[in-house]
């Protein structure tokens, strides 16, 4: 008598189970779809999307590249390479910079690493091909002539490196003590 009662209340458990979906089903069958159609229509995009990845400027001009490596060390699917350089005045910079986007997860970790500000990810998504051997970039398809979200940024300046300024000219840094004024 207990393994029947069991069994019947196993069974109406399933029964309510499939009668609770197919009302689900049925009320949703005459509803309106919601699919949105892309190429005519684009959602608009919050304002932190992470997508293409840039190389920016500093305000004079100049690349902020300096080659630490530190996009590629924190990049988890080993994406993004270079090769560094020192130029006759002292300063580094990035030879060659290649990013493989057919790779690359948009996860933001280089952009977040990078001491320079240079690697800066903008919300421009479309950008698919075919042959993956076209998503490998190059430094030049890169680089963009303005400073992207941090244009008055200056990574020479701001880090007081004396290439750019006599000792004491840069931001937020104190003029220079004469040592041998403190002595008795």
């Amino acid at each position: 008598m207990h393994q029947r009662r069991n069994w019947l209340q196993i069974s109406g458990r399933a029964v309510a189970g499939l009668t609770d979906a197919f009302a689900i089903v049925f009320r949703h069958l005459f509803r309106r779809p919601v699919t949105e159609e892309y190429p005519e229509f684009k959602r608009v995009l919050p304002a932190r999307t992470r997508a293409r990845i840039i190389l920016t400027r500093d305000p004079d001009g100049e690349e902020r590249c300096v080659s630490c490596y530190l996009c590629a060390a924190a990049c988890p699917v080993s994406c993004i390479s270079m090769a560094g350089e020192e130029r006759a005045d002292g300063r580094r910079w990035a030879s060659w910079f290649r990013i493989n986007f057919a790779r690359c997860i948009y996860c933001g970790l280089c952009e977040e690493a990078c001491p320079t500000l240079a690697i800066q990810l903008t919300p421009n998504f479309e950008f698919c091909e075919r042959d993956l051997l076209t998503m490998v970039a190059e430094k030049q398809d890169l680089l963009v002539d303005h400073g992207g979200k941090n244009n008055d940024y200056n990574f020479y300046r701001r880090a007081g490196v004396d290439m750019v300024g006599g000792k004491g000219t840069h931001i937020g840094e104190a003029k220079t003590l004469n040592i041998k004024s403190n002595l008795p």
